[in-house]
């Protein structure tokens, strides 16, 4: 069953002197877990893990079946398998989930140029002016599901708004099959009555420290002054003092640069030795260098991340005058990061690798890490 809520639903007639932008969320319902559903009628209506099990295994997704149960991506395979005894694991695919990407993009631009992807299986779309000329973005909204649905079989749920936060936060309204409208009215209200540990973009780390200065809700945060958020939030304390009123003016982006790409792998047994530590250090590198290849990025700078047995994590990075030429630089240049950290007396559970610096990035700018599972 699909469900519609409409946060006073979106002005049909605009007001002629003020143009609204209309900004879609569109976000794929358990994706690759519904992808194996979809592809194995075996799976469909059990509770289904896309990742690997064992003590160090870590879920990628899961699927609404299992959500029940408390099952979440990002959590660890033990914990998942004790809250759901029946849990079922399934080797992710990504090479098929990026041709349903490519699908649902297709979709997309039936009816916008303007699409800035966030992942596999998430994008915004602004369709202010549109191919297929609908005045609603509800209405076109309606329609990319239901023809995402008829392509691929798969649910897609949508957030619609006059801004690309308040339209993310709309697609989580209605989970899953379902979609939400914020409009400019009720977007400022909406705000103040949610808890900033549920906005995007303000993470576990931030939330408590907004926590411990008495911010709790949006309400809390729109009544700190721009000058006291920038003292203890810095550069981002002005996106803070925006969107606590409903104020986002970014444009979506369909020429979105990728900021970092980047690979790990967690072992099932800790590391302690250089070489065996080195001997792991290629196939990251292989996995990396072969997606800056197809995407034609040349990167500059190379991180290094670690993560011990009692879960610290430590990174190392480098940045070179110029971008790197072969994966043999770069390998090099990691075992020279990696290399000082030997001897230790803490295994090591993991290892990545990230490149970045593309074009004209710098190595201090903001990363949007597309993360490989290996």
């Amino acid at each position: 069953m699909q469900h519609v809520t409409a946060i006073d639903m979106m002005e049909q007639k605009p007001d002629p002197e003020e143009r609204v932008r209309r900004i879609i969320h569109v976000d794929m319902d358990a994706f690759y877990a519904s992808v194996e559903q979809r592809d194995n009628p075996e799976l469909r209506g059990k509770p289904v893990a896309v990742g690997f099990p064992g003590p160090r295994g870590v879920l990628t997704t899961a699927s609404y079946e299992a959500r029940v149960f408390g099952v979440r991506s990002a959590m660890p395979s033990v914990t998942a398998a004790r809250q759901c005894p029946g849990l079922i694991f399934v080797k992710p695919r990504f090479d098929a989930y990026r041709a349903v990407s490519a699908q649902i993009h297709a979709i997309f631009e039936e009816y916008t140029d303007l699409i800035e992807p966030l992942s596999l299986d998430e994008a915004y779309l602004d369709v202010t002016d549109n191919k297929q000329r609908i005045p609603i973005a509800t209405e076109v909204a309606t329609l990319i599901r239901a023809r995402i649905k008829d392509v691929t079989g798969l649910n897609a749920s949508a957030g619609i708004s006059y801004c690309k936060f308040l339209a993310k936060m709309a697609s989580d309204l209605n989970k899953p099959n379902g979609q939400a409208v914020i409009t400019p009215k009720n977007g400022p209200a909406f705000v103040e009555g949610l808890a900033v540990k549920k906005f995007h973009g303000i993470g576990p780390a931030t939330s408590e420290k907004m926590k411990q200065l008495g911010i709790l809700t949006g309400a809390d945060l729109k009544a700190k002054s721009l000058a006291y958020l920038q003292e203890h939030f810095g550069k981002s304390g002005a996106w803070y003092y925006n969107i606590s009123r409903g104020i986002d003016d970014r444009p979506v982006r369909p020429d979105r640069v990728r900021k970092s790409v980047g690979a790990e792998d967690t072992f099932m047994t800790d590391i302690f030795d250089l070489d065996a530590a080195r001997s792991e250090i290629s196939p990251l590198v292989d996995k990396v260098w072969r997606h800056c290849e197809a995407k034609d990025l040349h990167g500059r700078s190379v991180i290094l991340k670690v993560k011990y047995a009692d879960f610290q994590i430590i990174t190392r990075s480098r940045t070179a005058a110029a971008p790197f030429g072969s994966t043999g630089e770069i390998v090099a240049t990691v075992h020279a990061l990696l290399d000082p950290l030997f001897p230790t007396a803490k295994g090591i559970r993991l290892l990545g690798i990230t490149m970045s610096s593309f074009g004209d990035e710098t190595a201090s700018g903001p990363t949007d890490q597309l993360q490989f599972e290996l």
